[in-house]
């Protein structure tokens, strides 16, 4: 038989004693207050959490304890109507531990009393429910992101298949929630895009867990759209289980915004051609390509001839229509790959991407020049054309279309409709001048420059009649710099009176030098022929003449240029004879090396004439330089002008000459040029020499001068 089960035994005072060990054991905090609701007593727990004793608390109401000032007030007067009818309440609220941090609660109040065998009041325990209440907002706030959103958020499975979507996607798309849940998100493909562009985006999800990109889509009523698409997979703690939470923006008015400013800051508003801009850029590209291709470019620059006499006469809107047509007449011209682009009001730049002959600038050329009706006008309009050839002229892409500028500008001196070539060798050239030009301009500022002297010497009796100035350069880095190196770059140039005035002023200061030290030396200067033509020339010299009184004005010899083409012989004939008249002498200095020598001789105020030492150099060896000689000697007779000889340098040269009636001589047989700082000391001994041989030949007399050399 069976037992009868044990009733269990009635609790003693040690078994309430057990029941109370409930209360301070319990992770729960418990808490009892009087019937006034003030805290009599609180557990371990209550304490650990809070931070309050039981000291700290008790005959306080718990909510000027745990209560701040983000407790919901509604919620506290609801509590305190509850303890005060006495009633049994469930409440969640916020409170705060002893150093201020919040924490929520899940609040439970029984009211005891004599029912229960103990004097009235309440208990009440409490559950920190704040994990709870954080994944609760955490939930709140996705939902109101996924839901207030302007970027579309789709959600699919691990079978691709939509489990929601937001109200974004509904306005971007056109379809609404229940229309698309349980389908393939491809319901939006616009067909785009080929299969291997969807592979590669899979494959990067695969691989990275995310994939971001710009895609092509439809809407529902048919109309395409570019998204900036962003998917991430999101797994779960289920192995195997995983979602797509997909979101995107319609950035179609953005593509199209970015399109039109491209526009604007690429083509040019009146043609729709590349502009400046756009044509560098092609520009760097095709070198780039020329480069590897191992061809070359041609870069033309064209400019319509006389265009503003169009916009003057038709207005500006006639010459819109005209420039239209032209650009669209040059477009048609060009092959496949070419580029046309207008630079400037009424200049276009062309890139053609391969060689070219001139049948296709001829080409070009005569696209322009067909006529053209604007607004019932009849206009015939003809252009210039500048080309330059890449990698010929190997520069960058500004350089290239400034060289073609440059040739444009050498065809319009040709006339109208005509095309040229850029030369970079020519332009090399011209650079290295500039270049040139302006250390000559700083050495001028710098005082650089020296003149040397070379004497000139009368054979009949061995005397020095007087000295030649020759410029040099004393470069800082390349020492003594010859005329021959630098004067060929100041022809025709700004600095070429500018420093003519120097030597001049400069010659005779020295000769002022030496007239102070007793000694009265003749100078031979040298004038080029823009020099002598300037204006000021005589002006300047006559007052250079009077700030040095003591410098006798018949010493000096302004020797002229006949190789330099002087193209007024009439008025240089005026300024020679002004300067005559101030008592100068008047040379025509390499005689025989131009067209117009004795055009020269018969027209200008000629004293001396010199022989130029290139046939003078040669004359023993050469019968038609000998020849020459003697016809200049001949002349000069005949002219009753004295001869000067350069370029002797021995003494057969000396004596051949003499022979011929020359009895003035230069050359290095009797010096080389000097500086002003050794022409005395020289003159001293060549005196000397002199002197002990006065009674020697004329031909000893040279000997002696070239040992004394």
């Amino acid at each position: 038989m069976s037992k009868a089960p044990v009733p269990c035994p009635t609790p003693t005072g040690i078994d309430a004693e057990r029941l109370a060990l409930v209360a301070t054991a319990t992770r729960n905090m418990v808490l009892i207050l009087d019937a006034a609701g003030c805290i009599e007593w609180v557990n371990t727990a209550f304490e650990q959490h809070t931070g309050f004793t039981l000291d700290a608390v008790t005959g306080k109401h718990p909510g000027d304890v745990l209560h701040g000032q983000d407790t919901d007030p509604e919620t506290v007067r609801r509590i305190r109507q509850q303890l005060h009818r006495g009633e049994v309440f469930e409440e969640d609220i916020l409170n705060y531990t002893a150093d201020g941090s919040p924490y929520w609660v899940h609040t439970y109040c029984m009211p005891v009393g004599e029912s229960e065998g103990v004097k009235p009041g309440f208990v009440v325990i409490q559950t920190n429910i704040s994990d709870r209440k954080n994944s609760e907002r955490g939930l709140r706030i996705a939902a109101s992101v996924f839901d207030r959103s302007h970027e579309a958020i789709v959600i699919t499975d691990h079978f691709n298949r939509i489990i929601d979507v937001n109200p974004a996607f509904s306005r971007i798309t056109g379809y609404s929630r229940p229309e698309v849940l349980g389908l393939n998100p491809s319901i939006l493909s616009s067909g785009r895009h080929s299969q291997e562009y969807y592979q590669s985006m899979w494959t990067s999800i695969e691989k990275t867990d995310h994939w971001r990109g710009e895609i092509w889509n439809r809407r529902k009523n048919g109309e395409e759209y570019i998204e900036l698409l962003s998917i991430s997979r999101v797994h779960l703690e289920e192995p195997g289980r995983y979602f797509h939470v997909a979101a995107f923006s319609d950035i179609t008015a953005l593509k199209n915004h970015a399109k039109e400013l491209d526009r604007a800051a690429n083509y040019d508003d009146l043609t729709g051609l590349p502009n400046r801009q756009l044509l560098e850029e092609r520009l760097r590209s095709a070198k780039a390509h020329a480069d590897r291709q191992k061809h070359s470019l041609a870069i033309c620059y064209l400019d319509l001839d006389g265009f503003k006499t169009i916009n003057d006469e038709f207005g500006h809107d006639i010459g819109d229509q005209a420039l239209k047509t032209i650009a669209e007449r040059l477009t048609s011209t060009l092959r496949s790959g070419d580029t046309v682009a207008r630079i400037g009001g009424d200049e276009f730049v062309l890139l053609l991407q391969s060689d070219n002959s001139d049948s296709v600038y001829s080409r070009i050329l005569a696209a322009v020049n067909e006529p053209l009706q604007a607004d019932s006008n009849d206009l015939q309009i003809t252009s210039s054309l500048g080309v330059t050839l890449y990698p010929e002229d190997h520069t960058d892409a500004e350089g290239l279309i400034r060289h073609a500028d440059q040739a444009m500008y050498a065809a319009k001196e040709k006339g109208r409709n005509q095309f040229h070539i850029f030369d970079p060798g020519l332009d090399a050239h011209r650079r290295q001048r500039r270049h040139q030009l302006m250390q000559i301009s700083h050495a001028l500022e710098n005082e650089e420059f020296e003149l040397y002297f070379q004497p000139q010497l009368r054979m009949a009796d061995g005397q020095v009649i007087g000295f030649e100035a020759l410029i040099r350069w004393n470069h800082p880095e390349k020492g003594l710099i010859a005329p021959g190196q630098f004067l060929p770059a100041v022809a025709n140039s700004h600095l070429e009176i500018p420093l003519g005035q120097w030597v001049l002023k400069e010659a005779i200061h020295q000769m002022n030098l030496w007239h102070e030290a007793d000694e009265s030396l003749a100078v031979s200067i040298n004038i080029s022929a823009p020099h002598l033509m300037d204006r000021s020339f005589a002006d300047y010299l006559e007052s250079y003449l009077h700030s040095h009184p003591d410098v006798r004005p018949e010493q000096i010899t302004l020797e002229v240029l006949e190789s330099t083409a002087l193209e007024d012989t009439k008025r240089a004939s005026n300024v020679l004879a002004r300067c005559q008249s101030l008592g100068l002498q008047v040379a025509l200095d390499d005689f025989g090396t131009g067209f117009s020598s004795l055009t020269y001789l018969r027209t200008l105020p000629v004293d001396v004439i010199k022989i130029d030492q290139s046939f003078v150099r040669n004359m023993l060896t050469d019968a038609n330089d000998r020849a020459i000689v003697e016809s200049v000697i001949f002349i000069a007779q005949r002219f009753d002008h004295p001869v000067l000889a350069e370029g002797v340098e021995t003494m057969e040269h000396a004596r051949a000459l003499k022979d011929m009636g020359c009895n003035l001589i230069q050359g290095y047989g009797i010096a080389r040029p000097m500086p002003a700082t050794k022409v005395l000391p020289w003159l001293e001994q060549w005196r000397n020499q002199t002197k002990r041989h006065k009674d020697l030949m004329h031909q000893d007399v040279l000997s002696a001068g070239v040992a004394g050399g």
